[in-house]
């Protein structure tokens, strides 16, 4: 009997520890790294997210050089995407970031930070949160990255 006790707690032990982690992991929000995630200025600007972006809290997420807030994630962001060149999507220039705003996915609008390498993307969902109070949130962020590019007629707000 005293043999049996010790081999019906690992087993139990097991079950317990696996369902620890995937509980631990379950709250993250999956998401893929971005082509220059591994770029060392990415690191600086992960580093130092805020907590809150448009009142929605941070939350862990799935890959490197990426950020989310909110439950569900309503705005996600991406370190490390290949910048844009010169498009005829809207750019608006907020708190002295230029940010093309592409709204062909609606409700999710992206927001780029024009001219920065490496390039950083921001995803809003508009049902959930209003896409400028997350760029502005996130402007100090962007400019932790070289500018390169200006917006040559840029819509300031």
């Amino acid at each position: 009997m005293k043999t049996s006790a010790p081999r019906l707690l690992a087993p139990t032990a097991a079950v317990a520890g696996a369902a620890l982690l995937l509980t631990a992991c379950s709250g993250s929000v999956p998401m893929e790294a971005a082509e220059n995630a591994d770029d060392p200025a990415c690191t600086d600007v992960i580093a130092q997210l805020p907590s809150q972006v448009a009142g929605l809290d941070r939350r862990a997420t799935s890959a490197r050089s990426t950020g989310a807030w909110g439950d569900p994630a309503a705005v996600q962001l991406q370190c490390g995407v290949e910048p844009s060149g010169p498009t005829t999507d809207p750019c608006l220039t907020v708190n002295g970031v230029d940010w093309v705003a592409d709204e062909s996915a609606a409700p999710i609008t992206r927001f780029e930070a024009y001219g920065r390498s490496p390039g950083l993307a921001i995803f809003v969902d508009s049902k959930q949160v209003n896409g400028t109070d997350a760029i502005i949130d996130l402007g100090p962020i962007a400019q932790l990255l070289p500018q390169q590019r200006q917006c040559t007629s840029p819509a300031s707000q």
